[in-house]
């Protein structure tokens, strides 16, 4: 079954939703008058909660972007540390300070 991208969905059209649904609309009846996944609606309440301080069991927005960047950052990292290592290693063979492999073992 091929995967289909997400939709977009503009923050204003998100907040509308949110606006709705927190005046006591039922979720599905906005989810499909909206043309809009209820698992999604039920997604944007969560994350909005997270964000305004009513629910400490989600990441905030803020929180996971940092932590997006500093994933990013590690792996960079990372990658920068076996390059450097594999470079000290070949210095070291050209300057024969350390012995060539050899098969004669």
């Amino acid at each position: 079954m091929a995967k289909t991208t997400p939709r977009a969905y503009p923050p204003e059209f998100r907040h509308k939703i949110l606006e709705l649904v927190r005046s006591g609309r039922n979720v599905s009846a906005v989810a499909s008058e909206f043309d809009i996944a209820r698992q999604t609606i039920m997604n944007w309440v969560k994350q909005d909660d997270a964000d305004s301080g009513r629910r400490d069991d989600v990441l905030t927005s803020t929180e996971r972007t940092e932590l997006t960047r500093l994933r990013r950052e590690n792996k960079r990292l990372l990658l920068e540390q076996e390059i450097l290592s594999k470079a000290a290693a070949w210095f070291a063979r050209e300057a024969d300070t350390i012995p060539k492999k050899s098969s004669d073992s």
